[in-house]
């Protein structure tokens, strides 16, 4: 039996990706009306807070918009109607982080944030961060998601097409939200 690859319309692959974009700002944005002793309630020494959960976020974005806004910056625009067909890579990336997949996963240690005490600024820096993101799916409608590379995170040796990148970063962003919001709903029992 063959895998299965994603294959999409780019425009409504970016629209789908959009609406998730603003789903998590919109949660995020929500955040900020919550007490600093929620966001850094911890449920289990082992488990993060939701300012931990943001602050993972935030260390994701400042390795990924970077590279997603370089990766668009030196690519050739194109016509509208481009097709995107994912990678058997990149589908594994994407459904390993997508919310709803239930298994618990090990973040590297170079995304793993440091301390607990943080503050609602770590809250502002990924709001920013998402607006990043919107702006950068926009512009993506312009370049081909299949035939422009980006650098992972975990090692130089793999690159993901851009639109799995795009798909990775979304999906993750959209996991720890509700992560965090888990969180929150503990800490207001």
């Amino acid at each position: 039996m063959k895998p299965f690859i994603m294959r999409i319309e780019q425009n409504e692959l970016i629209e789908q990706l959009l609406k998730v974009t603003e789903d998590s700002l919109k949660a995020t944005t929500d955040l900020k009306n919550v007490s600093p002793e929620v966001l850094n309630f911890k449920p289990d020494h082992n488990d993060w807070s939701v300012l931990e959960c943001m602050e993972h976020l935030n260390l994701y974005g400042d390795f990924y918009l970077p590279e997603i806004e370089r990766c668009i910056l030196n690519s050739p625009s194109l016509h509208e109607g481009i097709l995107f067909k994912s990678s058997l890579i990149g589908d594994y990336f994407v459904n390993s982080i997508k919310a709803t997949n239930q298994k618990k996963m090990k973040a590297p240690k170079m995304m793993t944030p440091e301390t607990s005490q943080l503050s609602a600024i770590t809250l502002d820096k990924f709001i920013k961060q998402l607006e990043k993101l919107k702006s950068l799916l926009y512009q993506a409608k312009k370049v081909n998601l299949t035939k422009n590379y980006t650098a992972i995170s975990l090692t130089r040796i793999i690159k993901l097409r851009l639109g799995d990148t795009l798909r990775f970063i979304v999906y993750h962003n959209e996991r720890h939200i509700r992560q965090a919001e888990n969180v929150k709903a503990k800490a207001c029992r």
